[in-house]
């Protein structure tokens, strides 16, 4: 298979993935995998195209968000959000670092890990779609403080490939009262600092491993994953006010069974 055809696949994983709680990472490394493709690199490109995606969200939400830019200095609504997603930011950006290379040479290279993190992440999600708390909160933009920092610490938690950045920060969110539609908002608007951040640190850790050959094709699997995301994101909000997230639950479930039975068959 061709370098260029592996990218546009790629890119369109990332795309459909990033923003839904299936582990845009753990299908990354599972597709990855299937399709033969070495590490080093293919692990890099992985992470450096979800920008492509997060890019989808400002597109999308860029009025919301240049209003919250230039009201700033004079709105306290505007503050009130910038600090919101900022705490949330923290927790994963400080263990993150810290963790990074553990990340990357460990769990990045265990796709059984990553299977039983969707089946598991999957039954949890399944289980919080249908008994969470009666909502308190219905406005991704306005969310308390102590909620706020209660989703970062769920959101370090997908750190293990295959638990889902999305999923976990969704969790985190109606457990703590926050309607499913608002929950899925604001992970969108956290996966922007978020993703941002590990786009530059892994860059920055691999830019001796990467070069100018290798630009085109990080360049088309980002802009498949931005064309793919644009189009998921723009679904995503009706989907789960209408369905929930029992089907994404099934989803992980199906896709880490699907995952084991093929790694064991591998094995023989």
């Amino acid at each position: 298979m061709s370098d260029w055809i592996a990218a546009i696949i790629l890119g369109i994983v990332e795309g459909v993935t990033e923003f839904i709680p299936v582990s845009s990472t753990g299908h990354l490394l599972l597709t990855k995998s299937l399709l033969g493709l070495p590490d080093g690199f293919w692990d890099t490109f992985a992470v450096l195209i979800q920008l492509g995606a997060i890019l989808a969200v400002v597109a999308l939400y860029f009025g919301k968000l240049w209003k919250v830019l230039i009201g700033l200095p004079t709105s306290a609504e505007a503050r009130w959000f910038a600090v919101s997603v900022l705490i949330a930011f923290i927790p994963g950006a400080v263990l993150g670092l810290a963790l990074h290379d553990v990340i990357k040479e460990v769990l990045f290279e265990s796709p059984r890990l990553i299977c039983w993190s969707l089946i598991v992440g999957g039954v949890l999600l399944l289980a919080i779609d249908r008994w969470a708390p009666a909502p308190r909160e219905d406005d991704a933009m306005k969310l308390t403080w102590k909620t706020s920092l209660v989703v970062g610490l769920f959101q370090t938690l997908a750190l293990v490939p295959g638990v889902s950045r999305s999923g976990a920060t969704i969790v985190g969110s109606m457990l703590m009262r926050v309607e499913k539609k608002a929950a899925a908002e604001f992970s969108f608007f956290l996966a922007i600092p978020t993703m941002a951040g590990a786009f530059a640190v892994d860059l920055y850790k691999n830019k001796d491993m990467l070069s100018t050959d290798q630009a085109g094709i990080i360049a088309l699997g980002f802009a498949v994953s931005f064309v793919v995301g644009f189009i998921v994101v723009r679904a995503l909000v009706d989907f789960v006010g209408r369905h929930g997230f029992a089907p994404f639950a099934w989803w992980r479930i199906v896709v880490g069974v699907g995952g084991l039975v093929w790694l064991s068959l591998a094995a023989h």
